[in-house]
């Protein structure tokens, strides 16, 4: 067989042997089974819900603070003079009673202004006395000689002495007040406490020269304190504040709330005003709280304690309670219906109070609200409650 011959054998073999292959192919490709095309299911999210009760619920507002005093003054001395004694309780955080002598400045130099002052008023009462006796024994002499001649039988001033008189008159009531002067200043050498109270910062030592109008001493009262509670005009609406709010009587009452010495306290307290004008900064009312005898637990109230106030507020009589965490934007809830679906759900809210929220209208009794988060719902979506629900807080 010749080359040529050999060649074109060869490619119908190959060629032979493809057809082959391909019918081969062709045949199992029909004989197997089509591939059915399924959607693949989205998974139902699992999710943790609480069941709401409606009832009358107290609104509480709740702000911030720092104690101040209700009472406090700069203890400054009225004369001058070397303080001689100063009192044990006048130190930094000493405490007193009201009319205690806190400070004594030297006194001898005012009981001789007084002694001096006395001498004068005796003086003056001499010479009024002697002016009258003049102007009396004139009046007597006139009338003697010239009461036939003239038809009223009063004398002329001059005659009567009665300029002489009033310039005695005179010099004794400025002599007395001058008597007084001393007296008073001989008082001002002792400095009393005005209140009971404490010391905030003292300022002066025994021996130390003092002079009107300095400060020796910061005072505060402890009768009372105030905490000036920053809030958001929407809040007043709850509670009532005296001479700013529509009601009469006394202002809603309040606790207040501080860690100190290692203790959790409250003390109870009173809304009494708000201040004259609105923050410019923040736009918020101040809403000052009184609270009275701060001093007399112990820990104390202390002046300068940032404290937690809260306030009580009018009663719901239809409202509900929910956790913080079941609050979504825009004031919305999730709420679960009947057949295990989410359900968008607008409510009213009336105030948030630490990690929950009071809803004043919006929910219905016995109904689920979800608290679980999710990154992607839609109104309407399948969900799957947890087997335990949790009660809605009261």
């Amino acid at each position: 067989m010749s080359k040529t011959k050999r060649r074109l054998l060869h490619v119908a073999i190959t060629l032979g042997l493809i057809a082959l292959g391909a019918l081969g192919m062709r045949e199992l490709t029909a004989s197997k089974p089509e591939i059915e095309k399924r959607k693949p299911s989205t998974p139902t999210p699992l999710v943790r819900t609480i069941k709401v009760k409606v009832g009358p619920q107290s609104v509480t507002v709740q702000g911030e603070g720092t104690v101040r005093p209700l009472k406090e003054i700069q203890l400054v001395p009225e004369v001058d003079g070397k303080a001689i004694y100063v009192s044990p309780a006048l130190v930094d955080g000493g405490q007193f009673k009201k009319d205690d002598i806190l400070l004594r400045i030297d006194p001898a130099d005012y009981h001789l202004a007084v002694t001096l002052a006395q001498a004068k008023v005796k003086d003056a009462e001499s010479k009024l006395q002697l002016a009258e006796e003049e102007a009396a024994a004139g009046t007597e002499e006139w009338q003697m000689l010239y009461q036939d001649h003239f038809e009223d039988p009063k004398p002329p001033p001059l005659v009567a002495k009665e300029p002489q008189l009033a310039a005695a008159r005179a010099k004794l009531e400025a002599d007395q007040a001058d008597l007084k002067k001393a007296f008073l200043s001989l008082e001002r050498t002792e400095l009393a406490a005005p209140f009971d109270g404490r010391v905030g910062q003292k300022g002066v030592d025994l021996g130390q020269y003092v002079s009107p109008g300095q400060s020796l001493a910061t005072l505060f009262s402890t009768e009372a304190a105030e905490i000036v509670v920053p809030l958001e005009n929407e809040n007043l609406r709850w509670f009532h504040v005296p001479g700013f709010t529509g009601s009469e009587g006394p202002g809603s009452t309040a606790k207040a709330h501080a860690r100190i010495a290692g203790r959790e306290l409250s003390w109870d307290g009173q809304v009494v005003r708000a201040e004259g004008k609105l923050d410019e900064r923040t736009r918020m009312i101040n809403v000052v709280v009184r609270v009275d005898e701060p001093y007399a637990t112990r820990p104390p109230l202390a002046m300068g304690l940032f404290v937690t106030v809260d306030i009580k507020g009018r009663q719901l009589p239809e409202g509900a309670v929910i956790p913080r965490r079941a609050l979504q934007e825009d004031d919305m809830v999730w709420v679960v219906d009947g057949e295990n679906r989410l359900r968008f759900r607008k409510i009213d809210v009336a105030c948030v109070q630490g990690d929950q929220v009071v809803v004043e209208q919006g929910l219905r009794d016995g109904e689920r609200v979800v608290i679980t988060p999710l990154k992607v719902v839609t109104d309407g979506m399948a969900i799957r409650p947890a087997g335990q629900e949790e009660d809605s807080p009261s």
